[in-house]
């Protein structure tokens, strides 16, 4: 089997013209190529539903890190959690598939933030989702505005303020 991506390093961030490359529309700066393993199939021998949301984990961990939200390990970093995290399925996938998983901030408000996922099968978006990220202080309970440098990188990434 060739690789269909055969300059598109796996499990790495990518730059926006790697993604280019490997045909992720416009709009995506920031995403990895990784390829679909048995272990993350179902009895219909397809990627399994609950995989997306691990796979949109896989990418938000690196942007939070890339866009300053949190390194998880200091103490000053917020708290962040998950208001709501869904998938829509567009087309299946299967053993072997090169893809590439993208995120990308949609709009933010005081405390909180849209991120959005696409994967991506040869330009083709077989799955999208969203989630929203609230900032919390370490009480759990208290929102966190989130930071002018987390603004900064947000509005950088084609967020916009929500009203």
């Amino acid at each position: 089997m060739s690789d269909p991506l055969p300059n598109i390093p796996l499990v790495t961030p990518l730059n926006a013209q790697q993604l280019k490359t490997a045909g992720v529309p416009e709009g995506w700066n920031f995403g990895q190529a990784d390829r679909v393993r048995f272990h993350e199939l179902d009895a219909l021998n397809h990627v399994n539903n609950i995989v997306y949301l691990r796979w949109f984990e896989d990418i938000r961990i690196p942007y939070f890190h890339a866009h300053a939200i949190t390194s998880y390990d200091s103490e000053n970093d917020p708290q962040v959690v998950l208001a709501t995290n869904f998938a829509r399925y567009f087309k299946p996938m299967f053993l072997s598939e090169t893809y590439v998983i993208a995120a990308r901030a949609a709009s933010f408000r005081n405390s909180s933030f849209v991120l959005e996922y696409g994967i991506f099968v040869d330009g083709e978006l077989r799955c999208g989702g969203e989630t929203v990220v609230v900032t919390l202080e370490h009480d759990g309970k208290t929102k966190r505005p989130l930071s002018a440098q987390v603004i900064a990188a947000l509005t950088a990434d084609g967020a916009s303020k929500a009203e």
